[in-house]
């Protein structure tokens, strides 16, 4: 018998600890009926830690993490801490600490949700963002001088190495080929290599060369500006976009709202490599005012577990949750907004389970 996977459940913040419960539950209800044991750990590490003890997470908390298959995470933001602080002494040490490489952002439009795009419908919104995850500006190189007086100089660095970008690039090729889009595999590389002629004329450089061993994938490229124009525009040029991270920040934002919004959207951090962990998320932020009303939405949650069970090498589970939460959407909520859902947070679980 298969040994137990072990999965580290991080609530957080705010609703983050409601809509992880729900992502629980539908792990916990495809497990049985798939039979695939999970192993669960629930770790409180967010706000109210840092409050208590001035960090985020334990000084072991990195090697703590390796020791699980996979991480679920709720949310962070806690009101009562700045913003930034735990961005940075979880999510982004995390990210860095055990090398989580890539931002996997699906971008599906799920039936029965609404977009903002004028006669676009979930067939013309079906994409996947590659955003490297571990260089760029989020690096932290640079500081001040003359701080607070009227002479400050403010320097933050973006660096790049041909190994970031290439192990970045040839992920994206590898799922755009495993992808097999019956329209056309076809893989587009975003940067701004007009402008950022030196950590970007990298990228460009490593994308021609690795886009070598990959002949039966078709090659594109955009600025980043045009690239958010044509989302909004045409969504359905796209199959797969690889991109920098700090482009990827922004352009992946702007297409969770086109389908249908950060109650929808979830991400993954992932390490890509044997024995690597990685991180599964839903967009949304930690929305506190909305905590312990039963308002949240949490199918982005339950989505993330999605990702997580494909990420574990359990494809046929995640695509049953994937079936069960577009049934969901598509034939029983009312709307994806909090509130406004015509059922409440754990509804929707149960809902889910149900149509598991």
């Amino acid at each position: 018998m298969a040994s137990a996977q072990k999965i580290g459940v991080i609530g957080g913040d705010g609703t983050g600890p409601e809509v992880a419960a729900e992502g629980v539950k539908v792990l916990q209800a495809v497990a049985k009926l798939e039979n695939i044991k999970f192993e669960l750990t629930a770790l409180d590490w967010g706000g109210d830690r840092y409050l208590k003890t001035g960090a985020a997470l334990p000084e072991d908390g990195i090697n703590q993490l390796r020791r699980f298959d996979a991480i679920l995470l709720g949310a962070v933001g806690h009101p009562d801490v700045a913003p930034g602080i735990l961005e940075r002494k979880l999510l982004l040490d995390v990210r860095f600490g055990l090398d989580q490489y890539i931002n996997l952002r699906p971008v599906k439009l799920f039936p029965g949700v609404e977009t903002p795009l004028k006669d676009k419908g979930p067939a013309d919104i079906d994409f996947i963002v590659v955003r490297e995850n571990t260089e760029d500006l989020y690096c932290g190189a640079g500081g001040f001088m003359h701080k607070g007086t009227p002479h400050e100089v403010a320097t933050q660095m973006a660096i790049y190495t041909r190994r970031g970008c290439e192990r970045c690039i040839r992920y994206a090729f590898e799922l755009t080929r495993k992808r097999n889009n019956p329209k056309g595999k076809k893989l587009t590389l975003v940067a701004k290599t007009n402008v950022l002629t030196i950590g970007h004329d990298l990228w460009w450089r490593t994308f021609k060369d690795v886009a070598e061993e990959y002949p039966d994938v078709q090659t594109d490229y955009n600025h980043v500006d045009a690239c958010c124009m044509w989302i909004v525009k045409n969504p359905e040029f796209y199959d797969v976009i690889v991109t920098t991270n700090m482009f990827g920040d922004i352009i992946t934002d702007l297409s969770g709202i086109i389908q249908g919004g950060m109650g929808v959207a979830a991400g993954g951090n992932i390490n890509p490599e044997p024995g690597g962990t990685s991180m599964f998320e839903p967009m949304g932020g930690s929305a506190p005012k909305y905590t312990g009303t039963g308002k949240i939405n949490p199918i982005a949650a339950i989505n993330a577990v999605s990702m997580m069970l494909d990420q574990l090498g359990e494809p046929k589970a995640a695509a049953r949750v994937m079936k069960a939460i577009m049934q969901v959407t598509g034939t029983k909520m009312k709307s994806q907004a909090a509130g406004k859902m015509g059922y409440t947070t754990s509804q929707v679980g149960d809902l889910v389970c149900e149509a598991l």
